[in-house]
């Protein structure tokens, strides 16, 4: 009776934390990997995979995977009726092969499962369905004991307890299945449209937008055609950003990047290069400050034969190379003057010579410029050239701070996670509530940039697949980032820690202080006396 609670218990929280994905998340890609990740955590999945049926073609292709390699991904397609996939697909019921190895109708074309004991390896697929259509399947690899599909226990009952336990995990994956369908709706008709239209991948993430987005804000005052690619930010700063980059992106203009330390300065001038008539033109980036000044100026424009020691041969500079294009130049504000009256030569005149030459070479080049510090102070100090100034300044764009746009944080903590899910091979999936208090809290004198730092250390460090407050940096723990009193004391760690764990519980258990008590292995009357100490509101946590 116990256990068939624990499992009744255990459902509800799978299916509870998959309908929260659903509900919460705008991105319909990231919706999909997440299920397969909580499927993964809740069900001892080994393997998960969610094809598609091209309706036009009539192949049938892995969209979001769990466990496999994107070369294994890719190789995962299928005819209606071919192999397990392609069978469930056709008649519209759901497979449970107790043993690959035993399966002939298995094809194992991806080629995951060479390393693995196949005999003991057991495969469910089932339909997903819109309506009675068939759009695709939900499947999953689980590794059983060696022989137990087909060995009969002591007791005689071995092969009923299987045949439950199996059905069992059917009866998961299709109430998954159904809900996840419309979603998978969307994404076969994003792609069977964008096979007949050879449109961009971009046409997948537009329909997710409608389906998933709850709340109405600035980026519906912007047309996808002003947001850049590159750029993630829906605050009104980011969105008069967009629109500023969309206007200058249209002339030949020279432009002044402003912003502080770690804002995304270089990320704007690809924009506004990659949005203009010269996009298929080079876009060459040079920064100011990372040579001595001895070679910038030989970097910038070029060396001739002999013009120095070690000038062993002609050498072309970052402004020949992007001839026809645009040239970024960051930290313009450390150029030493010498250079800074070559660089007006090249906005005004469209011409230089080399470094040793007397040859004039002349460019097309669109100049823009970015600088962290005050030019107007570099010019009262006579460290930088007036005239220079003012031809720089012609389109002055100024990118906002991370503490101006706090609502952006988040969006850009689940893009970092997602990159070095990617890059460290980490399943990642959600980060705590204590964690997102500190994110929003902290004050962010490093930006965008130090954002991503704590992200990929965070990743890094995470062993649960959540990201905790623990993962993040010390200066973000601290008394006046996070609102939490701090003084390195190894108790008070530890407090912050069991803190964060018994919200977390609630939170899965939806603010059952009893389940949430099993989970942590603790009796109820221990869990009030923490709720006490902490002064935690478990209502908050109830749906």
């Amino acid at each position: 009776m116990l256990i068939a609670q624990e499992q009744d218990h255990s459902i509800i929280s799978l299916l509870a934390e998959v309908s929260r994905t659903i509900t919460h998340e705008n991105d319909i890609n990231k919706v999909l990997r997440l299920v397969l990740f909580i499927m993964s955590e809740n069900m001892n999945m080994l393997r998960g995979m969610i094809t598609i049926l091209n309706r036009d073609s009539g192949e049938i292709v892995i969209n979001e995977s769990f466990g496999l390699t994107e070369k294994e991904k890719e190789r995962g397609r299928y005819q209606i009726g071919e192999g397990v996939i392609g069978h469930v697909v056709k008649t519209g019921k759901a497979v449970i092969v107790p043993s690959i190895d035993n399966e002939p109708l298995f094809l194992d074309r991806t080629r995951s499962r060479s390393k693995v004991k196949k005999e003991s390896l057991c495969f469910i697929c089932i339909p997903i369905k819109a309506g009675t259509e068939i759009i695709g399947t939900l499947s999953a690899d689980r590794q059983l004991e060696p022989g137990a599909a087909d060995k009969p226990s002591k007791t005689g009952k071995g092969g009923e307890q299987r045949t439950d336990m199996l059905q069992h995990y059917v009866d998961q994956l299709s109430i998954i299945a159904s809900m996840i369908s419309q979603a998978v709706r969307i994404k076969q008709l994003a792609h069977e449209e964008s096979e007949k239209k050879s449109l961009q991948t971009t046409i997948l993430e537009k329909p997710s937008r409608q389906l998933y987005q709850e709340e109405k804000g600035d980026d519906e005052k912007i047309s996808e055609a002003e947001r850049p690619a590159n750029i993630i930010g829906n605050t009104k700063p980011m969105i008069s950003l967009y629109k500023m980059i969309d206007k200058i992106a249209k002339t030949n203009a020279t432009t002044l990047v402003l912003g502080e330390s770690g804002v995304g300065k270089e990320l704007v001038a690809g924009a506004i290069h990659f949005k203009s008539h010269r996009n298929e033109n080079p876009f060459i980036k040079f920064n100011c400050a990372a040579l001595p000044e001895s070679i910038v100026e030989s970097e910038l424009f070029g060396h001739e034969k002999g013009a120095f020691t070690g000038a062993s041969a002609t050498r072309q500079g970052r402004f020949e190379l992007a001839h026809t294009g645009t040239i970024f130049l960051d930290e313009v504000g450390e150029l030493s003057l010498a250079v800074q009256a070559k660089l007006l030569r090249i906005i005004q005149e469209k011409e230089f010579e080399r470094v040793g030459g007397s040859k004039t070479i002349k460019v097309d080049v669109r100049v823009i410029a970015a600088t962290n510090r005050n030019l107007e102070e570099l010019i009262r100090g006579g460290l930088f050239r007036e005239d220079l100034y003012y031809r720089l300044n012609i389109f002055p764009i100024t990118v906002p701070p991370l503490r101006e746009r706090k609502t952006d944080i988040l969006l850009l903590a689940d893009y970092f996670v997602e990159k070095f899910n990617a890059a460290n091979h980490k399943g990642i999936r959600r980060i705590s509530t204590t964690s997102i208090d500190m994110l929003m809290r902290y004050h962010w004198p490093g930006n965008v940039r130090e954002l991503q730092n704590c992200m990929e250390r965070a990743v890094i460090l995470s062993e649960d697949n959540v990201i905790h407050g623990y993962h993040l940096p010390p200066t973000l723990q601290t008394a006046e980032s996070s609102g939490t009193p701090y003084t390195g004391s190894l108790q008070q760690k530890l407090d912050a820690i069991e803190k964060e764990m018994i919200m977390e519980a609630l939170k899965r258990t939806q603010g059952n202080m009893s389940r949430a008590a099993v989970q942590l292995g603790l009796s109820d009357r221990i869990m009030g006396l923490r709720i006490k100490k902490f002064d935690i509101d478990y209502r908050k946590f109830r749906p």
